[in-house]
């Protein structure tokens, strides 16, 4: 924890760090820089064990506002060989941290003397190693919930504090930069002082975002890359000369990089600095597509920042907007207090998004996008821009604001120059770098591309904004603040908290596999006090609710007369879909919704799930001749116990693989084998609902949908089954057969023997399949590393987790049967 402490009659910024070693505690105190990023910003300053001789001895409120909104704690401790007054930012994560010091030194009265000797070896040992290698482990959340003066007060207050915001804060105006460059797998080659230094004053801060970092397949598969380092000096380097300035964060998935620099003279008042990525690629988890966010609190401000990459092609507008809207469900940053619920990217005062969203322009061919550009008529242009046309549909980008586009799309150049694509494909010129923002009290000072940079086949965009900054008047800070205690104490004297329920009851009909449905629930807080509410877990369960429901949000709370919707969402995945489909979990729960100081409330809830192909095992679906959905219930749950039981079949002669891994492999066969980008492009939503549902129901007689949409659904069940084509229980066989030291060729086929038949047909009936796609890789670009890396992690599943050295392992035992025909 960041906290004030006094050294020799001065107040310094300090972190706090609690360590335990040996069943023995002590507090380790660092120094550090203005914003503490990494181990290399911190020093070790001293350290005090926590012995017989340690006591905190004092412990009141002060209002100060030198780190954080609230009341401060200030603490005074006593050791052997003296004492250490610190200061504490109001919050909860600053009393769950006394808390825990609390529990280390009642521990230790109870335990004997400390070693002092074995902390001041420590000290020896090397200080700044401490530091790279400490790890930050979860606290004790419910210890800190368990104690009635947190909580609920402190939430209060923050509300009230928030409403009353205009009252003690004003605007400041600071100016952001904003840049994107898709710079297409390339090392830097130019400086990049022209678009990062086209200011003519310096910025207060820089947002950089980068896509395409880096194309390799090594990139691709394991997130390692060396252009990091090489694009983050280009950047350094590139900045405004007549200003220093402190990296803050560098977050990156894949090829998607996203910085952040601030002014030196502002890092200090950086804080709740949280990064987040999200892979919208194959099967939503791949990083070749999807968005990089950080999140932070400038002065008293919330600030977030995007960068995306989204899908490419002209007519796959509607995938960009599917990737949006996963990026926006998806990318959650946790809180610094363990008890609150993460926030979502609206979840701001100001959001900026940035990055190759890849739109394009519709309905006109190149030579008349060439004339408009040419006459520079760019009005007429944008009208036929797919962005604009989504935002004028509300489909994506709601709230949001792009500045006027006065300037040459940004894509596609011949690489070095600035001629449009004269390549075979013969790109249509399109605005697919892009800038908008989100929030109120911002104004766009500039918006343009940089044509001197030629680096890659895109142009470098940037956006100058000027954001009003809400910063704190400390005196009326105080007197809200006080107001705001002495408000709370009368009515926490006077009142019970009560709600009242829009319902108690929930039917969820008719629930799929990766299918949402939700409900809403309306609490009206009809007491005379704010009230606290959480969904509490029942007697010996784990969680609140069975793993297929959530509750958002979980837990808050609702002023005096106000009202929160909470949304009861029913999502069944692979890992729930399994105990479903075979009858042994039905869609029914009981929640238990809590008020702090107040009584619970009990809701029911009830459904029908509709089993599912997807997250049924291989033995089961072979001894299926008719689709899932046709068949009794009673009849798959004797079907699954039987497999688990391994019981004699019910059917005679089962089928040779599940019919259902029969449809997506041929349909893929006859459709796509010289298809580009198979099994690396994500398909539509929309119409993987549709597969399953024919999967499932035999309806139509045909799979509907893209081959990218029948690729990933055949992936999906893949990754769905309950027992993977490699059973489990020789997953370490095929491990060790590229560990033998003689290579010996035939190894790999005798471990395919031991499986289940049924296993052992669809193994040979995919890796079959996978060499047929490869005798067309000049078509379709597959080669042997992506097959093997993608089906590798399906067919093989670790059921532990699995290092990368295992994931290495599986890739290499799965070219094999690539490579050659081995059956």
């Amino acid at each position: 924890v960041q906290c004030l402490v006094l050294v020799d009659n001065v107040i310094e910024s300090r972190l706090l760090g609690l360590v335990e070693r040996t069943k023995e505690h002590a507090l380790f105190v660092f120094t550090h820089r203005r914003m503490a990023i990494t181990g290399e910003d911190v020093t070790l300053y001293d350290i005090f064990p926590i012995s017989n001789d340690f006591a905190v001895v004092e412990v009141f409120k002060c209002l100060s506002r030198d780190i954080s909104i609230g009341a401060d704690t200030r603490v005074r401790l006593n050791f052997q060989d003296g004492d250490l007054e610190v200061r504490l930012p109001f919050g909860s994560h600053s009393r769950l941290f006394l808390s825990e010091v609390n529990k280390a030194w009642s521990g230790k009265t109870c335990q004997g003397k400390v070693k002092r000797e074995g902390w001041n070896e420590l000290k020896r040992e090397g200080r700044h190693d401490l530091v790279r290698q400490s790890s930050h482990t979860a606290s004790n959340k419910a210890t800190m919930l368990a104690m009635p003066q947190f909580g609920l007060r402190d939430n209060l207050i923050r509300c009230e504090l928030l409403k009353n915001e205009d009252i003690y804060t004003y605007l400041e105006n600071f100016s952001f930069f904003i840049g994107t460059y898709n710079v297409n797998g390339q090392t830097p080659k130019e400086s990049l002082r022209p678009w990062l230094g086209s200011t003519s004053t310096p910025p207060d801060m820089y947002c950089v975002g980068f896509q395409e970092l880096d194309l390799s397949k090594e990139a691709f598969f394991f997130n390692d890359t060396p252009k990091e380092t090489e694009w983050m000096k280009a950047v350094s380097e590139g900045l405004h000369p007549d200003a220093k300035y402190d990296l803050v964060k560098l977050v990156r998935l894949v090829g998607i990089m996203l910085l952040f620099y601030v002014r030196n003279e502002h890092a200090k008042h950086i804080s709740e600095m949280e990064a987040e990525t999200v892979g919208t690629g194959i099967m939503g988890r791949m990083g070749n597509k999807g968005a990089v966010a950080i999140r932070f609190r400038f002065h008293n401000s919330d600030i977030c920042v995007v960068n995306s990459h989204l899908a490419a092609h002209i007519e796959e507008y509607e995938r960009r907007n599917q990737d949006y809207k996963d990026i926006c469900s998806r990318l959650l940053f946790r809180q610094h207090d363990p008890a609150l619920v993460p926030l979502t990217i609206m979840k701001h005062n100001v959001v900026l998004w940035l990055g190759d969203l890849n739109y394009r322009l519709s309905d006109l061919d190149v030579d008349d996008v060439k004339d408009l550009i040419a006459k520079k008529d760019f009005e007429t242009l944008h009208s036929y821009d797919q962005l604009k046309r989504q935002i004028d549909e509300k489909a994506v980008f709601v709230g949001f604001v792009e500045g006027e586009i006065g300037f040459l799309p940004t894509y596609k150049y011949d690489t070095g120059s600035d001629q449009w694509d004269t390549s075979e494909k013969c790109r249509v010129p399109a605005w697919c770098d892009r800038i908008l923002w989100r929030g109120k009290n911002v104004r766009q000072l500039h918006y343009q591309s940089h044509m001197d940079l030629k680096t890659s086949d895109h142009k470098p965009v940037s956006s100058l904004l000027e954001m009003g900054i809400k910063l704190v008047n400390e005196e009326s800070y105080k007197n809200t603040f006080e107001e705001i205690v002495r408000s709370l104490d009368k009515m926490e004297n006077e009142c019970i908290p009560s709600v009242t329920l829009s319902r108690r009851e929930f039917h969820f009909i008719d629930v799929k596999f990766m299918q949402h449905q939700a409900e809403t629930l309306t609490l009206h807080n009809d007491g005379q006090v704010p009230c606290q509410f959480e969904f509490i877990q029942k007697l010996d369960e784990p969680t609140y609710c069975k793993p297929w429901l959530t509750a958002n949000p979980a837990k808050g709370f609702i002023a005096q007369g106000g009202n929160v919707d909470i949304d009861l969402e029913v999502f069944v995945n692979r890992s729930t879909a399994t105990e479903l489909n075979a009858g042994r979990q039905q869609i029914e729960d009981i929640l238990v919704l809590h008020l702090d100081r107040g009584k619970d409330y009990f809701l029911s809830v009830l459904g029908n799930y509709l089993p599912s192909c997807f997250g049924s095992s291989i033995q089961t679906l072979c001894q299926l001749r008719d689709p899932i959905q046709e068949m009794p219930l009673e009849t798959i749950r004797e079907l699954v116990m039987n497999t688990i039981q391994t019981r004699p079949l019910i059917i005679d002669k089962p089928l040779d693989i599940p019919k259902e891994i029969w449809q997506m492999v041929d349909h893929l066969y006859r459709n796509a084998p010289k298809q580009g980008e198979l099994f690396q492009q994500p398909g539509l939503r929309s119409e993987f609902v549709e597969i399953r549902d024919c999967l499932d129901t035999g309806m139509p007689d045909s799979l509907p949908g893209s081959n990218h949409s029948v690729a990933e659904a055949l992936l999906i069940f893949l990754d769905a089954l309950p027992e993977p084509v490699v059973p489990f229980s020789l997953y370490q066989q095929c491990l060790e057969c590229c560990s033998n030291t003689s290579h010996d060729v035939f190894l790999h086929p005798q471990v395919v023997s031991l499986l289940p038949q049924c296993h052992k047909n669809v193994f040979n009936y995919i890796a079959a399949f996978l060499r047929e796609l490869l005798k067309h890789s000049t078509h379709n670009s597959l080669d042997v590393n992506i097959l093997a890396t993608i089906f590798a992690a399906l067919l093989l599943r670790s059921p532990t987790k699995q290092d990368l050295a295992e994931k290495r392992k599986t890739q290499e035992f799965f070219q094999h049967f690539l490579v050659q025909d081995l059956s």
